[in-house]
C-alpha cells in the first residue's frame, strides 16, 4: 500500500493527469496495478515496487498512437564500454531515474481509467486525461527516450551515431561517457569532476536514485577492481538451473562431446518443445559473459522443431558444465592494448 501511494504522489508531483467528465466518443483505457522486489546480486530485496500500468493492449494504432520505437543499449555496448573503462582506469557508476516514462510527454489525447482502489470518493465515475506518458501506452518509451535525449544534447552532450543510446561529453579536463538503457543510466568519466557535475545535473531536472559503483546490471555481475575488472553471471546460472530442475545433476567438465553428431533422429523419441526453446533462450543470453558455450548453444539452437530426446540430452548437458564452471566469466586487466 506504502509503495502504491508512493506510486501516486509521483503523478501528482509529476502533473501526469487530470480528472475530467469520462468522454461519450473517445474510449477510455483501463489501468491496472503490477508489484515487483527489486533485488541485487544476492537476492536480496533492495525496494519493494508498485508500478501503475496502463492497458495498453487496448490502443489502436493511428488513432492512440503513432510511433512506438525507442532504442535500447545492447548488450555488446554494455560490455564494451566496461572495456574501455577499465582500460582508460576510471570507475562505472550506475543511476536510475524514478518513474522514468512519467517525463515523456505525448502528443495523442489519452484517457484512462482511475486507478483500482484509489478511485476519486466524489467523482467515481470520472476518468484521468494524461498529459505525460504511463507505463504500458504504446508511445512511452519513445516518448521518454525524446526527452531524455534532448536534454543530454541541450547539456552539451553528443550522440554517437551508431549506437544512439551512447552520449559522450568531452572538456579540457576530461571526457564523460553515458549509456542510457530505458531508465537505468550508466556513467563514468576520465575524472571525477565530471561525474559529480553530472549527477548534480540529473538531479536538478529528474528525480534520481544513485545506485553507486555498477556491480549488477542485466544479469551481469561485475567486480571494478584496482587491477581488473571482472564480469560473469553466476546468479544467472543458479537461477536457470533451479528453472529447468537441475540443481542436483552430475557436473560435466565440457559442455560438449567431441565426438556429438546431431541430427533430425527421426527415431528417437520426442520431447516438449517450449521447454527446450526456453532454454536456448536462456542459453544464448548467458553468451554475453561466457564465449566458451557459443559453438555448443549455437549447435542445439539449429533443432527448433520435431525435438528429440538426443538434443534435450545435448543442452542438459551443457547446463551440467555449467554447473561446474560458475565463476567462470570475462576479464578485463588493466594495462593492456585495447
Amino acid at each position: 500500500m506504502i509503495a502504491m501511494q508512493d506510486e501516486l504522489n509521483q503523478f501528482e508531483r509529476s502533473e501526469v493527469w487530470e480528472l475530467v467528465s469520462r468522454p461519450s466518443n473517445q474510449s477510455v483505457i483501463g489501468t491496472r496495478w503490477v508489484f515487483r522486489n527489486k533485488m541485487d546480486e544476492n537476492g536480496t530485496i533492495v525496494r519493494n515496487k508498485a508500478r501503475l500500468v496502463v492497458q495498453g493492449f487496448n490502443q489502436e494504432e493511428m488513432i492512440d498512437y503513432e510511433e512506438t520505437f525507442a532504442p535500447v543499449a545492447r548488450l555488446e555496448a554494455i560490455r564494451m564500454l566496461l572495456a574501455f573503462a577499465c582500460f582508460k582506469d576510471f570507475i562505472l557508476y550506475q543511476m536510475d531515474v524514478k518513474s522514468a516514462f512519467l517525463n515523456g510527454f505525448i502528443n495523442e489525447v489519452v484517457y484512462v481509467e482511475q486507478p483500482p482502489s484509489f478511485q476519486s470518493f466524489n467523482f467515481p465515475n470520472h476518468v484521468f486525461k494524461l498529459k505525460k506518458a504511463l507505463y504500458g501506452l504504446k508511445q512511452t518509451p519513445r516518448a521518454w527516450y525524446e526527452r531524455l535525449s534532448k536534454f543530454l544534447l541541450k547539456k552539451g552532450f553528443k550522440m554517437e551515431k551508431i549506437d544512439t543510446t551512447l552520449f559522450i561529453k568531452t572538456k579540457e579536463n576530461g571526457m564523460l561517457l553515458v549509456q542510457i538503457y530505458v531508465d537505468d543510466i550508466i556513467f563514468g568519466a576520465t575524472n571525477v569532476s565530471l561525474c559529480k557535475e553530472f549527477s548534480k545535473c540529473m538531479h536538478s531536472e529528474f528525480e534520481m536514485s544513485m545506485m553507486g559503483e555498477l556491480n549488477f546490471f542485466l544479469e551481469l555481475q561485475i567486480k571494478q577492481l584496482k587491477e581488473e575488472t571482472f564480469i560473469n553471471q553466476a546468479k544467472y546460472i543458479t537461477d536457470l538451473l533451479k528453472r529447468f530442475n537441475m540443481e542436483e545433476a552430475k557436473t560435466m567438465k565440457t559442455p560438449m562431446s567431441s565426438s556429438i553428431k546431431l541430427d533430425k533422429d527421426e527415431k528417437g523419441k520426442s520431447i516438449n518443445s517450449t521447454m527446450y526453446r526456453g532454454m536456448i533462450g536462456s542459453l544464448l543470453y548467458l553468451t554475453a559473459s561466457r564465449p566458451d558455450i557459443m559453438y555448443s548453444i549455437c549447435l542445439c539452437a539449429r533443432f527448433q522443431s520435431c525435438l528429440k530426446e538426443s538434443h534435450l540430452s545435448a543442452i542438459k548437458r551443457i547446463l551440467r558444465y555449467l554447473k561446474g564452471t560458475m565463476d567462470i566469466g570475462l576479464w578485463y586487466p588493466k594495462g593492456d592494448n585495447f
